[in-house]
């Protein structure tokens, strides 16, 4: 029997956050908690736009079938996730049910979850940190205020190449750009060279999910790494990405929680394909969760709690310079606070 609890909230950024489509201040979100036995898990969900996603609905399905998760047998998260696939079509909403249930599992065997899954975390990517579009004055006082080996620059202007230059004069940190669908095939393959001498380690998500034709093109002529993010949100697309991509962004609420994202990085492993974790706009919740999965990724953006004003919760840290602080506690080691 589990008991579950919802908890929507709204956090604050500490600086508005732009990328090619929209610009926020705050951030949306549900907290979906699981208990048994003493023990309680978390997981997290977003509100999300350009997804169509909203608080109220997604806690609105979840109470619809709140009788079907309490009087649940739960005893590990797989079948838990199976279970619940035949009751949720959304993967934002499994998401979070699924983030719980990893971390009360893990709670229970007293484990963190990387360790269930037998691996260490002796070696993990180091995640960058994410500067949004604005000017590049402040693009560079962002990064002052938080100096990083790796930042992911978000471009989708008409003068992107400028900014990045401008930027380069600033630090000799590696730069990632995630244009978020706002080039042309054209662009890409122009930019890329340019991008490559300016110390850009690969290109994320250039074109619309949708262009395949492009992204074929793209994938025979650019000379930087091209992962793919919005063309790949569930585990039927990393086959598809395979053929028009280096690599795949995973993001937990996109696919439905680590569930299907620990299949979908084994998939990837046998298609060649680099894997990368990211994160939305969110907590140390979602963020805690992530962290479980860094030895078996080659990149990760996990930076999204260190874009609030204020967190919800404590459990995994992501430090100065990108160490990373795992807490003695197990599952995913959240506590909210």
């Amino acid at each position: 029997m589990l008991k579950l609890e919802l908890k929507p909230y709204r956090l604050k950024l500490k600086h508005r956050f732009r990328i090619s489509r929209e610009a926020y201040d705050e951030q949306e979100g549900l907290i979906v908690s699981l208990s048994s036995a003493g023990q309680t898990g978390f997981g997290e969900t977003t509100a999300n736009p350009y997804y169509g996603m909203k608080v109220g609905d997604m806690t609105e399905s979840i109470e619809a079938i709140r009788s079907d998760i309490e009087s649940y047998d739960f005893k590990e998260p797989r079948a838990f996730h199976e279970y619940l696939s035949r009751l949720i079509a959304h993967p934002f909403i499994l998401c979070a049910l699924d983030l719980a249930a990893w971390d009360l599992f893990g709670k229970k065997l007293g484990k963190p979850l990387y360790e269930i899954w037998e691996t260490t975390v002796d070696q993990y990517p180091v995640s960058n940190y994410t500067i949004g579009l604005d000017t590049v004055e402040n693009m560079i006082a962002k990064m002052e205020e938080q100096p990083w080996p790796i930042y992911k620059i978000k471009l989708g202007t008409d003068h992107d190449i400028e900014i990045v230059r401008e930027l380069r004069r600033y630090t000799k940190s590696v730069f990632r750009i995630d244009a978020n669908c706002a080039w042309t095939t054209r662009q890409t393959i122009h930019y890329a060279p340019v991008l490559k001498e300016l110390g850009v380690e690969f290109i994320e998500q250039p074109l619309e999910a949708g262009d395949w034709e492009g992204m074929e093109q793209v994938q025979h002529h650019s000379v930087l790494p091209i992962i793919a993010d919005e063309s790949c949100r569930t585990e039927e697309d990393v086959d598809r990405c395979a053929l028009h991509f280096n690599g795949i962004n995973i993001k937990l609420t996109k696919c439905g929680g680590l569930t299907p994202a620990l299949r979908m990085i084994r998939r990837a492993r046998e298609l060649g394909l680099k894997v990368m974790v990211g994160c939305m706009t969110e907590s140390t919740v979602g963020i805690s969760a992530i962290a479980q999965l860094l030895p078996q990724l080659d990149y990760v953006d996990m930076d999204g709690a260190l874009l609030l004003k204020e967190d919800i919760a404590t459990g995994v840290e992501l430090l100065e310079g990108g160490i990373v602080k795992f807490p003695d506690m197990g599952g995913s080691g959240i506590q909210l606070l």
